[in-house]
């Protein structure tokens, strides 16, 4: 048995593999009937509308952008309402719904594996293979830490731990 350890991390569907890139999550939002477009936004780099998505246009890489645009679809899929009023519990609710499914479409337990296989041994080197930022990829990281606890998740000959540090454990045939 072999054991690679980092920080904590995530899920996904399990067989799928996962991390779209920007042009990616364009496509799928455009086969939602979804409109994506670069706005100047004050407070949010990202915000739905009803089947309008609004990009901040100031945002400087596409690995942000498809942070953004990843969270707002898991809006899209997951929300219902106005949930910009965070002193509402469930609307707490729905936004941690929405980033987990952005995570998901974005890294997920096969992300996770993809990394150990190609030998990321930092935070730095597992977000420049998943296509993100290092902040969202710490973002979901805490994320699945809260989610999984001290529980092991086994995928084909692979299980992943994240309490209390990410562990890939690959068993051998």
């Amino acid at each position: 048995m072999q054991v690679f350890a980092w920080v904590p991390f995530n899920i996904r569907n399990l067989k799928e593999v996962v991390h779209l890139n920007y042009e990616e999550l364009l496509v799928t939002a455009d086969k939602a009937g979804l409109k994506v477009r670069e706005k100047t936004l004050s407070e949010q780099n990202g915000l739905i509308r009803g089947r309008r998505i609004a990009i901040r246009k100031n945002l400087t890489t596409q690995t942000e952008k498809s942070c953004v645009l990843a969270e707002e679809l898991g809006h899209y899929f997951t929300s219902h309402g106005n949930i910009l009023d965070m002193d509402e519990v469930k609307n707490r609710k729905q936004e941690l719904r929405a980033r987990l499914y952005g995570y998901d479409m974005q890294i997920g337990l096969i992300g996770i594996i993809e990394c150990y296989k190609h030998h990321c041994r930092s935070l730095y080197e597992m977000a420049e293979y998943l296509q993100v930022t290092e902040e969202y990829l710490k973002e979901a990281l805490e994320c699945y830490s809260r989610k999984y606890g001290e529980n092991l998740v086994t995928i084909d000959n692979y299980a992943i731990r994240f309490v209390p540090s990410l562990q890939v454990i690959e068993f051998w045939k």
